[in-house]
């Protein structure tokens, strides 16, 4: 629910605002989404005994480069009670803004640190496989191989050793 109604406004907002503008707007955005983070923040945000001004006040405080869109698109939030969904809105902005710029952000995930070529390298085949720009952060884990997620496309790659390993097993066993 709260990623339909997201949706609606981040169109609104892609409609009426220019390209450094959604990154300006989408940049404070995901700074007040850190915000939505600590209990406090949201006792206030959902607090009912809080008028709708002193959110609007308070979130607005929360936020470094303020322009006038910026602040009446947080006015109309607190106007219509959707302060809440500012997270949804922020990672939907971002994705509009990746499909805008064919700019794509994805995950390696693996029990191991890869080095920089090895993941410039996989940038590269994934951006020539998808036709776009894709930027890949490595998340070291538990995870027995290596896997690449890419959300904003649907997409995960995975290696798993233990899936291997039955693999080689099961191939053996049928070889006897």
């Amino acid at each position: 629910m709260k990623g339909t109604i997201a949706k609606k406004y981040v169109n609104a907002l892609v409609k009426s605002c220019s390209e450094k503008e959604l990154l300006s707007i989408g940049e404070s955005l995901s700074q007040l989404t850190s915000a939505f983070r600590l209990a406090r923040f949201n006792n206030i945000i959902l607090s009912p005994d809080v008028t709708s001004e002193k959110k609007c006040e308070f979130v607005l405080s929360l936020i470094e480069k303020v322009d006038v869109k910026l602040t009446n698109f947080i006015k109309l939030l607190a106007k219509n009670d959707r302060l809440s969904i500012i997270p949804s809105i922020s990672k939907e902005l971002k994705y509009q803004i990746s499909l805008r710029n064919n700019v794509f952000e994805g995950e390696i995930i693996s029990n191991f640190e890869l080095s920089k070529e090895q993941i410039a390298k996989l940038e590269e085949n994934f951006g020539k496989k998808f036709n776009a720009k894709i930027k890949l952060n490595n998340v070291v884990s538990n995870y027995p191989g290596i896997k690449i997620e890419l959300d904003d496309l649907g997409v995960e790659v995975s290696f798993s050793l233990n899936r291997l390993k039955s693999q080689m097993v099961e191939h053996i066993l049928k070889a006897i």
